[in-house]
């Protein structure tokens, strides 16, 4: 799938340790993921092998021959009247952040997620992270809820804050 000069494809386990690299790049700067420590290949390949089916997809784009960035469908919730809700996350290499991936993954996401099955997206966004807020609501997500001071990251409480998107009717 492509717009313009982006492309995305399924992830495969060759593409692992980009995925985890990115992930960790963004461990340190208390923003984008609750792990307060780098994570290992090892350690992510059972969440990599939960995206392995075409329902619950992992994607990356590369450019210049290198994974740049992943977006993963995840379970919202194991009980049975959550299946047509996915979570979505985006991760995007430091380097090319603003380069409009992260958005074209998004909405690739959104068209996507219909063809299987699924009606609703929702993110996990830390309310500090102002930059993840705007990308989501830029490409149609609305704020749906707030869990205030859920995570504690280097002794500061943070806010969760829920956003999601509808992307299919019954």
């Amino acid at each position: 799938m492509s717009a313009g000069a982006l492309t995305h494809r399924v992830a495969n386990v060759a593409d692992l340790a980009a995925i985890v690299a990115i992930y960790n790049d963004t461990v340190p700067t208390r923003m984008a993921t609750a792990d307060l420590e780098p994570v290992t290949v090892d350690a992510r390949r059972a969440w990599f092998a939960e995206h392995a089916g075409a329902a619950r997809p992992l994607w990356v784009v590369e450019r210049e021959g290198q994974v740049v960035a992943w977006l993963s469908f995840s379970t919202f919730h194991p009980r049975t009247a959550y299946a047509r809700t996915l979570e979505i996350s985006v991760y995007v290499a430091s380097d090319w952040r603003r380069h409009g991936i992260g958005a074209y993954l998004l909405q690739a996401a959104a068209q996507a997620a219909p063809t299987f099955g699924v009606r609703t997206l929702v993110g996990l966004i830390f309310g500090h992270n102002a930059a993840s807020l705007a990308l989501f609501a830029r490409v149609g997500y609305e704020r749906w809820g707030l869990l205030p001071r859920v995570a504690i990251l280097d002794e500061i409480e943070r806010d969760l804050v829920l956003v999601g998107r509808r992307v299919a009717t019954p």
